[in-house]
């Protein structure tokens, strides 16, 4: 795992992909001398094994010959293009993710920090339209500072922001409430706004997270970033 701060994008992006091309063309290395090797067993033990009455023609060893040295190439023409693909998506993720750093990104959670004089951002997804939404506020002891309704809204993203008034600075929680034309109520899922400290690679950019004062995130978990 690597993890982006913003600061050191280019230096994390060649010892990421100093590492992989180690790590491929050390694979590469060994497979491609399997492969010489076995090749060149098998021709031994043709030799070894011919008809002496009846040798094998000069010409059919160096077309096996030709044969070994064509798939060697196109093998290791492929095992280069595999080692490029992997760098520059390592690398194009590893630049994705310092330009992360320091952004809001709405998560899935339900936590929300509030800083003095600051306020608690969040957004929600609706699948289907509703009658009402109503969003309420809990501190971190469990109890209810703030609700207020959104009203009836249409399907799709939405936001909302609350200003905190004069509660104390600290750890708040928000449950979001739908209610539909039938009358029943159900919660769904917040997404609140935190900021991006950092950034964790995984293995050439795939399984990326987010580091935030909530905890980590995948970017599955982010509803939008900004």
């Amino acid at each position: 795992m690597a993890d982006i701060t913003g600061t050191t994008a280019t230096s994390i992006f060649e010892q990421i992909n100093a590492a992989n091309s180690s790590s491929s063309t050390s694979t590469s290395t060994t497979q491609s001398e399997s492969d010489s090797q076995m090749f060149m067993e098998l021709m031994i033990a043709q030799l070894q094994n011919q008809d002496p009455t009846s040798p094998a023609d000069t010409a059919d060893f160096m077309q096996q010959i030709s044969n070994m040295t064509m798939v060697e190439s196109i093998t290791e023409l492929t095992s280069t293009m595999t080692e490029l693909s992997s760098e520059m998506m390592t690398s194009q993720a590893a630049l994705q993710a310092s330009s992360m750093v320091g952004q809001q990104a709405f998560v899935a959670t339900d936590k929300a920090s509030l800083s003095a004089g600051g306020s608690i951002e969040g957004a929600f997804t609706l699948d289907t339209s509703a009658s009402n939404v109503q969003v309420s506020i809990y501190d971190s002891a469990g109890s209810l500072v703030d609700s207020w309704s959104e009203g009836a809204l249409a399907t799709g993203d939405h936001s909302f922001e609350w200003q905190g008034g004069e509660n104390a600075a600290g750890n708040y929680s928000v449950v979001i409430q739908k209610s539909s034309s039938d009358g029943t109520t159900e919660n769904i899922d917040s997404y609140i706004g935190h900021t991006v400290n950092s950034v964790t690679l995984g293995q050439n950019g795939i399984g990326m997270k987010v580091n935030t004062d909530a905890g980590a995130y995948s970017t599955s978990d982010i509803l939008q970033i900004g």
